[in-house]
């Protein structure tokens, strides 16, 4: 005898279904594309650019189109997203400082998710060029190494396309094609490799899974396939590059913009060498989603993953005379962000249909998007924004800005829908209405039917800025200690490129003098530094530092040092 009534029985076998579904925590897909800029074809960035994959993530989920990173440079970018917490107040503003100095207690996003129950596992390049091992459950490569980068094939002798031009030049400025599969290169194909075997398995426990490619990150090597779909005769150049960009702005905006890359570049007629090689990359680095993506979906897992995608920050090929990072115009700053929410998940339980939003935000704020969504309870130390509300409608009333800081306490860029508010650590601004004006062309800062537009934007604006975290002395570079005869003297300084700080640490027994040498091979002399003694000195690429005794035949020369491209310590031996 039945004791269930008929039309009982199908809501109690609708209910446990649900109940069923709602059970099973949604995964996580957490992908990273480094030094990925706007050139991507459902972002418009390059009329030139391919990116399959990239444009089938994005038909299928929400596309950010004013997402912006926190910081225009890898480490502070990457420690905000996996930390939940801007630059200005974790006073983690430039590549140089290290993260678990700066917060030594910070609970990364896959360590919460671990502790919630998750598997949380990540391959490839997430962080600054380490793994932070205490974060992961599981890592490729081993995440006890450290070391984030499986094996790459490149080129047997360097430099390939770009001539040094200089002791500030980055040694990885260089591009040119590789002969050989996406197997026998490697690198990112393995992470992807690796990603897509885990997302092809049914797994024990919900996961989250971070796959970091490294590609279109310098330097510019991928297989020649990727360099064959865009002939060097056909190149187009930037559309947002203007030869009088620079007219409307402040000595220190132009300063900025000068950081040597980009004459070196034409000097060598190499212009449009960089932009083939750019645009390989990432047509290489979309190659790689796509075998992530194929993996996901073809696997028991692509009902019940939320997939979320992001570049750290954008890339200038000649845009405002500059070549690389570290700007806070939209070039730089603005990145692809890409949610896709399947349905039934505790924080959006209709999913996410395919849409853009306009609205100005950060990749801080896929920490707390990423909890609401799968229902694990928000972290006080997030200071962004869920973006759930966007998710649920990308027209939703929106109150947030975007920010975006320079190395420099009190140096950033805010952004509205419409609007970009540019502001330097001397006081200088910049002003821009994107919806007429997006690559910035117009300076309208010192505009009189601005200023109360400009009015509001500075009050909006951060008032508070966190003071830098200095490195400590022992986790800087080593330079080279190059001994001398008694009576040799150094080689002459060929200084070039922006300044920054040495650390000269003494130990030897007895006390030492300082000494810059000039173009000339003349010396002057600059500090005398005591045993066990420490001496900060302000200095360039390509300066040359000579060390003599102090006390014992004061004037004998010992040794010297020869400055590279970033800060460093300088230890004299015993």
């Amino acid at each position: 005898m039945s004791f269930i009534k008929p039309g009982f029985c199908f809501s109690c076998i609708l209910w446990i279904t649900i109940s069923f579904h709602a059970a099973q925590p949604p995964n996580v897909l957490f992908i990273a594309i480094d030094d990925l800029n706007d050139w991507v074809g459902c972002l418009g960035g390059h009329p030139q650019s391919k990116t399959p994959n990239l444009d089938r993530l994005a038909s299928s989920g929400i596309l950010f189109t004013n997402a912006h990173c926190d910081a225009p440079a890898c480490n502070p970018s990457r420690t905000a997203v996996f930390t939940g917490i801007s630059p200005h107040n974790s006073g983690l503003y430039r590549n140089g400082q290290k993260m678990r100095e700066a917060l030594p207690d910070a609970e990364l996003l896959p360590k919460t998710f671990s502790k919630a129950g998750y598997h949380s596992s990540g391959s490839g390049k997430m962080l600054h060029y380490f793994i932070d091992a205490q974060s992961w459950d599981e890592y490729f490569p081993p995440k006890e190494a450290e070391n984030p980068f499986p094996d790459t094939l490149g080129p047997p002798k360097r430099p390939v396309s770009l001539p040094r031009g200089g002791p500030w030049q980055y040694y990885e400025t260089d591009w040119g094609s590789i002969d050989a599969t996406d197997k026998e290169y490697g690198g990112d194909y393995s992470v992807a490799e690796w990603v897509g075997k885990r997302l092809s398995k049914k797994q024990d426990k919900p996961f989250f899974l971070a796959c970091g490619i490294y590609r279109p990150h310098e330097p510019w090597f991928v297989p020649k396939k990727y360099f064959d779909a865009f002939p060097l005769d056909k190149i187009q150049l930037p559309p947002g590059y203007r030869a009088d960009d620079l007219d409307d702005l402040s000595p220190v905006a132009k300063n900025l913009a000068d950081n040597r890359y980009f004459p070196h570049i034409r000097a060598q007629k190499q212009w449009k060498q960089g932009i083939q090689g750019y645009l390989a990359s990432i047509y290489f680095a979309d190659a790689m989603v796509g075998l992530v993506l194929d993996a996901l979906e073809k696997g028991p897992h692509a009902n019940n993953t939320i997939v979320a995608l992001w570049s750290d920050h954008g890339w200038h090929l000649g845009e405002k005379e500059h070549w690389q990072k570290f700007t806070t115009w939209r070039v730089c700053s603005r990145v692809p962000l890409i949610l896709r929410v399947p349905k039934g998940v505790p924080g959006l339980a209709s999913g996410t249909q395919p849409a853009s939003c306009g609205k100005p935000v950060n990749l801080r704020s896929l920490a707390p998007t990423l909890l609401q969504l799968c229902g694990l309870p928000p972290r006080k130390v997030h200071d962004g924004p869920s973006l759930v509300p966007l998710l649920e409608n990308p027209k939703a009333e929106w109150s947030h800005v975007a920010l975006t800081h320079l190395h420099q306490p009190g140096s950033f860029g805010l952004t509205e829908e419409s609007w970009r508010y540019l502001r330097f650590k001397d006081g200088e601004e910049e002003l821009y209405n994107t919806a007429n004006d997006p690559y910035e062309w117009s300076n309208l800062a010192g505009k009189d039917k601005h200023r109360q537009t400009l009015r509001r934007l500075r009050s909006i604006a951060p008032k508070r800025f966190a003071k830098p975290v200095e490195p400590k002395v022992d986790s800087l570079p080593a330079l080279q200690w190059k001994p001398l005869a008694k009576e040799a003297k150094a080689p002459p300084s060929n200084p070039d490129g922006g300044a920054f700080d040495v650390i000269f640490l003494n130990h030897s027994k007895g006390k030492v003098q300082l000494l810059w040498m000039n173009g000339s091979g003349g010396t002057k002399p600059y500090a005398v530094i005591a045993p066990a003694g420490l001496y900060r000195q302000r200095t360039r690429p390509g300066a040359v530092w000579m060390i003599t005794d102090a006390e014992r035949g004061a004037g004998r020369s010992l040794g010297y040092f020869e400055v590279g491209d970033r800060s460093a310590r300088a230890v004299i031996p015993k």
